[in-house]
Formats: C-alpha cells, structure tokens, sequence
C-alpha cells in the first residue's frame, strides 16, 4: 500500500509493545512481572465509578461541547486556580481524551515547518515523535543523572536559537521521576519571556510528587499568556482507561485545540467528565493513600536495585518509575531489557525508549504490588550475576 510518507515520522510508544510481548509470554506459561507499563495498579475510586453510572441514568450519554461540558470545565478552572495560584477561565480550558491529544493539537496549532521545539530527553517518546510529524525541528534538552535528571539552565541557554517556538517541560517526570525546581523555573520563565518561546507544561503527575510540593511554570508573572499546561485524571485517579485529560492554554490557542477536537474526537465522553468531576471535587483519601503506597514501593525498589553489583539507582521525587544506570553491566541497555523480560521474567523497557540520550539505563514502573517488587529484584539480581 501507498502510504503517506508523514507517516515514516511518525514514532511508537515502546511501553506498549513490551507490554504486548510480555503477555503473549505470559499466554505461553512463563510467570512476568510486569515494571514495563506506566499504569496505577489501584482501582478508580468507587465514587468516581458510581458518580459515571449515575451520570449515564440521568442521561449523559450524547455528544457534548468540543470544548468539554461547562460544569466541567468550571471545576476545572477553579481547581488550577486553587493549585497553581492563578486565575483561569472556563474558556481557557480544553478537555480531551486522555491528555495525549494536548501534545498533537498544540504542537499541530502552535508550531510550524521549520520551528524549533526544545524537548526532555530521556524523555516521553511521544514529544519528539508529534515535533517529527509536524515538520518541525526537534531539539533535545538533556537531562542529567548527576543533577537527579534535571536539566541545566546553561544547556537550554545554549538549545534556544531565533527558531525556538516552544518548550516542553515535564515535571515530574517520565521516565526519570526528576523535579524541576522554583529557582529554576523561575530562570525557564525569565528566557522564554526573553526570546519569545511558548511552553508546554506536562504536569500530569503533579499529584504523585513525595518530598517537595508541585511547581508549575504558568504559576510566573506573564507565563499565563505563553503557556500551556496539560493535566489529566489517568495517573492521579487511576483512570488510565477513561481517558480523560484537559489543557489550559490562552483563549486564541484554546480555540483552535478546540477546532482540531471537532475534526477528530468530536468531543469527550460525556459521562466520563461527570465522573471527572467527582474525582476532583470528592474525597482525596485515596490520593493520598496511594501516593503514600507509591513511596513505599519506590523506597524498596531503590533499595533493593542499589545492592545489585553493576547498577546504581537515583532516588525519584515524583511519578511511579525508576532510571537506574546499568552502564557497569556487560549488555547493551536494550539488549539487558530483553535478557530480563526472557530468561528473567520482568518486564522493563530499555533507556533508549525515552531517546538517545536514555542509553545505558532502564525505566522500571513501580505500579506493582511489593510482594511482586521484591521478587523482580531477586530476578534481575540472579539474572545479571551471570552475565
């Protein structure tokens, strides 16, 4: 078949078809565990599912605004306002399914041939992916181990030229589990008011941060105006399957997010927003339990990958994943996370996922029970003591 060549761009999101690789082994009787996928282990919570069955009694089930239903739109607004200090209007806010689409749309209506897009690497494969698509010039931000996966100010002083139209910033981070810090987004806010660059704010797990609290970009004086923030319900509520996410962006971008949602989704589940709703207006408890549950498992899990010879592993301040160095290790990163997921039965996804600068380390997810931590670290232990 003749297929458009825009479509050789186009890249993959690796997790998922790890992920499909380990279940077919799994179908065949070999026990994985499965650190591969970027998926809460936790149930939505029950008020949050009976809050979309009643939604769908009253009558939810239709088409609703491009833009997202106004009930909802307004609980968002109000709650960015209460997190991140600023005033946001219903307008202003996008609501898509799942918050994937923020990415193409903004990029799509930001961004032309030719432009350039500063983006994280290691980082979310699908930046760099979306800024290839477009024709636009993607450049990559580094960040570094030794300062727990930041980036340095200096290497974006030195990324940004006049061609630079936008930042993509995600804090925390995937696959790194990396914070930027107040100091610093205060500098990032100073150059892109400087040069004159737009930001897109990945800030879908900005609930799961465990020793600081949640810094956003759009929280600076002027970074309202040249800013999109992008958050969502998967991670936070475990909804990871009800793809529910939203943008906030200046009016003239939001709505053309909003005409790029008419000629593709036509609109979000109706339902779903009315279940998103109750997430963010209802009880937190179960937040906070499993954020809570989450540090537990990221302490074991950094533990125990430390005490394995030939691998050292940065604390993560936020997200469910770590990006432990194997460069010690005799195997290629992705030749070691195939070794683990077929001789040891743990999925894992190699650094070079994330981009080139992910060589010579992997991202394991701890959305997984302790039990089931403790025994893949016993694995990768056995299974890289004979390499």
């Amino acid at each position: 078949m003749d297929i458009a060549e825009r479509m050789s761009r186009l890249g993959t999101e690796s997790a998922f078809e790890v992920f499909a690789k380990a279940k077919k082994l799994e179908a065949q009787g070999k026990s994985v565990i499965h650190l591969e996928i970027g998926q809460p282990d936790f149930p939505t919570p029950a008020n949050i599912c009976e809050a979309a069955c009643q939604a769908m009694r009253e009558g939810y089930t239709g088409y609703a605004p491009a833009a997202g239903l106004l009930e909802f739109r307004q609980v968002i607004a109000e709650y960015i306002q209460q997190t991140r200090g600023i005033e946001v209007h219903p307008d202003e806010v996008v609501v898509t399914p799942g918050a994937k689409p923020i990415i193409f749309f903004t990029l799509l209506a930001l961004v032309n041939d030719g432009d350039e897009v500063i983006y994280p690497n290691p980082g979310f494969p699908v930046y760099e992916s979306v800024i290839n698509f477009i024709g636009a010039k993607p450049v990559p931000l580094e960040l570094r181990e030794e300062v727990d996966f930041r980036f340095r100010i200096d290497d974006l002083i030195h990324a940004i030229s006049d061609r630079t139209k936008l930042l993509i910033l995600n804090s925390p981070q995937n696959p790194t589990g990396g914070i930027l810090t107040v100091e610093e987004l205060e500098a990032i806010a100073y150059l892109a008011k400087k040069h004159d660059f737009y930001v897109l704010s990945d800030e879908i797990y900005s609930r799961i941060i465990y020793e600081a609290e949640h810094q956003s970009i759009i929280q600076f004086p002027g970074m309202k105006d040249r800013t999109i923030l992008l958050d969502g319900h998967s991670k936070t509520y475990a909804m990871t399957g009800w793809r529910l996410g939203y943008g906030i962006a200046p009016k003239p971008l939001a709505e053309r997010l909003v005409q790029l949602m008419i000629n593709s989704n036509s609109c979000t589940c109706s339902f779903t927003q009315m279940a998103g709703i109750e997430a963010l207006t209802g009880p937190q408890t179960a937040v906070d339990d499993m954020v809570a549950e989450f540090r537990q498992r990221r302490d074991v899990m950094v533990d125990g990958l430390n005490a394995i010879a030939g691998i050292q592993c940065r604390q993560p301040a936020g997200a469910f994943y770590v990006f432990p160095n194997v460069k010690q290790l005799p195997l290629p990163c992705d030749v070691l996370a195939d070794h683990l997921l077929e001789n040891a039965g743990v999925s894992v996804l190699s650094g070079t996922a994330f981009g080139k600068l992910g060589d010579g380390y992997l991202r394991l997810s701890y959305a997984n029970s302790l039990a089931n931590i403790r025994e893949a670290i016993a694995r990768i232990q056995a299974a890289v003591s004979h390499l």
